[in-house]
């Protein structure tokens, strides 16, 4: 039986600080979901990207920010509810 991934729904939030492929996260969010280093980001449940995720504690914790110009290339507007996750290890 495959281990259970744990996943939260968090704000995304455009940030032009942020390098391109890359989401700042809270430490405390990223332990809390076992994130090591790649995340999964899943927007109403059709749209998945992914990041390496980098705790920064600046980041509020029900927050994540990611480069503006990657998430308004792929249609994702600032504030928008997304659930978390650690990426599968395949």
């Amino acid at each position: 039986m495959a281990m259970q991934r744990k996943e939260r729904r968090l704000r995304l939030r455009w940030r032009e600080e942020v390098p391109a492929g890359k989401a700042f996260m809270h430490p405390d969010t990223m332990n809390e979901l076992s994130i090591s280093s790649d995340i999964e980001v899943v927007i109403a449940g059709k749209k998945k990207l992914y990041f390496t995720a980098m705790p920064n504690e600046s980041v509020p914790r029900g927050e994540v920010w990611c480069n503006t110009d990657e998430l308004k290339s792929n249609g994702v507007a600032d504030n928008s509810i997304a659930t978390i996750r650690a990426k599968r290890v395949e």
